[in-house]
């Protein structure tokens, strides 16, 4: 019971996301918020890692840590999360969510690719599936102007970075724990993007009001810090069984854009909605159940 409440929670925090940045683009420039909630989550996680944990494992990376850290920093926050933030400008947030979902579909073609390893048919099937769902879910959207094609091929981009940062990451033998590679990470994936931020953001046109606040501090704490760690923690358990809870992300991620943002649920949401879940677990389905019968 434990675990399947932590995993709920997960979903339910990492399926805020979107709904949070949309919050928070109303007070601030997409890539103000976006180094704002890196800096202000690394402070958080490399605070508490230093701080109150005092095991010889919780050390400064050495030189090659250093480079895998700034490698898995730039695609995993500064690409993926500087395109997503910056995509909600231009999409709803249900969308956003949505897509973020088919995340683990892209992490096995595209581990595929690197490792050489052929993509079974079920895996090619599922990602096509996901993306019709996408479609479906988007094309009234797109008529009534609320999504732009360009804010789509951001959260395209965003999710091929995200993708290979997974693979990345999987690829490194790591001596760190997972706080501090999180922790370092996203503050390293601010920093390179701090420059970007600097040049095209318009600070000026910040507002410091309850929206600012509020995104903030639930992108930072809720989603960065809490949401990861149980996700960390899950995946420490068992890494299939983990993953069935990014099932519950489309679900919660409508529930929250229809509740907190007046976005509408229509046929073509909960359609699109359920040819995603069945991709998903049309490509996950042999890990599932290889899972079930240990």
């Amino acid at each position: 019971m434990k675990n399947f409440l932590i995993g709920v929670l997960f979903a339910m925090l990492w399926a805020s996301a979107s709904v949070a940045t949309k919050f928070g683009i109303l007070s601030a420039p997409p890539l103000v918020l976006a180094n704002i909630r890196f800096f202000l989550a690394g402070i958080l996680l490399l605070g508490y890692g230093y701080s109150f944990k005092k095991n010889a494992s919780y050390r400064m990376p050495n030189r090659m840590e250093w480079k895998h850290l700034a490698i898995f920093g730039a695609l995993n926050t500064t690409i993926y999360l500087g395109l997503y933030v910056y995509a909600m400008k231009f999409t709803v947030a249900g969308i956003g969510s949505l897509a973020t979902s088919t995340n683990p579909l892209l992490i096995v073609l595209f581990s595929s690719l690197v490792m050489g390893r052929r993509a079974e048919k079920d895996e090619i099937l599922s990602i096509f599936i996901s993306m019709i769902g996408i479609g479906i879910a988007t094309y009234p959207l797109l008529k009534d102007s609320s999504t732009s094609f360009l804010g789509l091929l951001l959260l395209v981009l965003s999710m091929i970075s995200v993708s290979f940062a997974s693979v990345y990451y999987a690829s490194v033998r790591w001596q760190l724990p997972n706080i501090l590679i999180n922790g370092w990470q996203v503050t390293i994936g601010g920093v390179l993007l701090l420059p970007i931020t600097v040049l095209f953001g318009d600070f000026s046109s910040i507002i410091f009001d309850k929206h600012f606040i509020f995104a903030i501090l639930w992108l930072s704490i809720a989603v960065s810090v809490i949401g990861l760690i149980c996700w960390f923690y899950l995946l420490k358990i068992d890494t299939v069984r983990a993953s069935l809870y990014l099932f519950l992300c489309p679900l919660f991620g409508f529930i929250y854009a229809w509740w907190l943002m007046d976005e509408p649920i229509t046929v073509y949401t909960i359609i699109g909605t359920l040819l995603v879940v069945f991709g998903l677990f049309l490509g996950q389905r042999k890990k599932f159940r290889k899972a079930v019968s240990v």
